[in-house]
């Protein structure tokens, strides 16, 4: 190793070690409030007296603001350093959580969500950008598997932690059991983090016309792909006017990050090959991640008839399988070429999808138990290597704004896969309902033996029997539609996973983690 690269190998006190323990800590809670409300939404609804349309927003409003913040994250870290700007965003993030928790009507719940949700992006990076910042590259073996568990168990439990709060207690202690977390966490950080020094005098040159277009690009975006499946896309009025202000937001801020000094979003480090093809996979994990999180409980509650508790115990099996393939997952990134890792990773996060393809409507517990190991066993494996791949060769003065793009990849990644997987669970329910229905013609022998069978049960019963299996027929046709619905989006997960796999084998390997920062 070089002289100079011995002098930028960073010195690891311990100190720092706590330091970054008690960030990765803020970073959960963040994470974890993305999701924690998915499973309590209608004991939320009653609370408030709010009404269906109403309540999607209590998610909808937390991920817009989030979604704006991460890529400010990377400017507002070098201007008032990881201290100062974590610090603030776990404090507003405690406040914030507390109001929500406080809140009489759906109005007041938005708003401090949409808070909790901007304050909280601020957390997210500033852990990513200090863990390739503050440690030694031989060190990353250890630190990448820690941020990686975080960030992908913390959206994969936050339904089973907010089932069990809102059922044992109720729906407030959602957002109350943040408040003591988060003032720990404020003073933690004030008492520990040393790792830079603020620049004030960039905010001297904050271009606002470039965070008005930054807001508006990326929160029109977020609701475009969030509200736009349910709403028939443009033929939503609201949907097609955010969709207009989305291109010129997106227009503006590329214009003004490119003719800039201090640019609200820094787009260089898309200039480092590894870096760009690193954040290619964050997009396409967030799909998996986000994707499979909000499948899994769609599911159990829609054919199952599940509870907020009964699917939160059903799903928590990815996390743990996460959890133990954390140590795995370090230990195999300092032996084994990256490629391969990442191979592995795809290659088992494809299999899970697959194995899903053969569901029906009576799969529980049981039947979902090894797709779900696979699957959180391959997010991990997976998530290590693309960590290292695109952060890891980035030079420290990178690092902040590229800990932001990277992480908003992965954000933006589940936000198209969800809206994806919706308009796909729509469309192709209503397709494949529409086909049932053909099949079922009163030629058909056998539909006429399932409807005398459920008619002598009915008649039996003292009931209506050909009326009712009239009823009870066409609730097993848009049954079985939307579990064929959801076989064909586990099956196109399939294909992209398998597409990445190849992907991944055709990259040029990334060079050693302690060949120096600058590369």
């Amino acid at each position: 190793m070089s002289a100079a690269a011995q002098q930028q190998e960073p010195e690891l006190t311990p100190r720092r070690v706590a330091a970054f323990v008690v960030m990765v800590f803020g970073m959960f809670m963040a994470i974890l409030d993305i999701q924690i409300v998915s499973a309590s939404l209608p004991e939320i609804q009653a609370g408030l007296g709010a009404s269906s349309d109403e309540i999607s927003w209590v998610q909808t409003s937390y991920l817009i603001a989030e979604v704006i913040m991460i890529p400010l994250s990377g400017l507002l870290g070098r201007m008032m350093s990881t201290r100062y700007l974590f610090a603030v965003s776990a404090a507003g993030f405690t406040a914030a959580s507390f109001m929500c928790a406080t809140s009489t009507t759906i109005n007041e719940m938005i708003l401090w969500r949409a808070l909790q949700g901007f304050l909280g992006g601020g957390m997210i990076p500033s852990v990513f950008a200090a863990a390739f910042t503050i440690f030694p590259a031989s060190k990353r073996s250890i630190v990448s598997p820690m941020i990686g568990l975080v960030a992908t168990m913390a959206p994969t439990v936050g339904p089973t932690v907010g089932g069990y709060l809102s059922h044992a207690i109720s729906w407030h202690w959602l957002f109350l059991v943040n408040v003591p977390a988060g003032i720990g966490v404020t003073i933690g950080v004030l008492a520990l983090v040393d790792f830079d020094k603020p620049e004030w005098k960039l905010f001297d040159s904050f271009d606002w016309i470039g965070l008005g277009a930054l807001a508006c690009f990326l929160g029109a975006m977020e609701y475009v792909l969030e509200e736009g499946p349910g709403n028939d896309w443009f033929q939503d009025e609201l949907v097609a006017v955010l969709f207009v202000v989305m291109v010129i937001g997106g227009i503006t801020t590329f214009w003004r990050a490119f003719t800039r000094e201090n640019p609200v979003v820094d787009f260089s480090a898309f200039g480092n090959m590894n870096f760009a093809v690193g954040s290619i996979f964050s997009f396409v994990m967030g799909i998996g991640l986000y994707g499979m999180t909000y499948l899994y409980p769609l599911y159990l509650s829609s054919i199952r008839g599940y509870d907020s508790l009964m699917t939160g115990q059903t799903v928590f099996v990815s996390g743990l399988a996460m959890f133990f393939t954390a140590p795995l997952a370090g230990i195999l990134s300092s032996k084994m070429d990256l490629r391969l890792m990442l191979l592995l990773g795809f290659v088992g996060f494809g299999t899970s999808s697959w194995m899903l393809t053969g569901m029906t409507a009576e799969w529980d517990f049981h039947e979902l138990l090894w797709p779900q190991v696979l699957r959180g066993m391959s997010l991990m494996i997976c998530m290590v290597p693309i960590n290292n791949l695109a952060l890891g060769t980035l030079p420290p003065e990178k690092m902040k704004s590229a800990s932001g793009l990277y992480n908003l990849m992965r954000n933006l990644g589940g936000a198209v896969g969800l809206a994806l997987i919706n308009t796909l669970l729509t469309d192709r329910g209503a397709l494949h309902a529409a086909r049932l229905k053909e099949a079922l013609s009163w030629s058909n022998p056998e539909a006429l033996r399932q409807l005398n069978m459920m008619a002598a049960n009915l008649t039996a019963q003292g009931v209506d029997g050909e009326r009712g299996a009239l009823s009870q027929m066409a609730g097993r046709v848009t049954q079985q539609a939307t579990v064929m619905s959801f076989i064909d989006v586990f099956t196109l997960l399939t294909l992209l996973f398998a597409g990445l796999a190849v992907l991944a084998l055709a990259m040029k390997p990334p060079r050693a983690a302690g060949a120096g920062g600058g590369h």
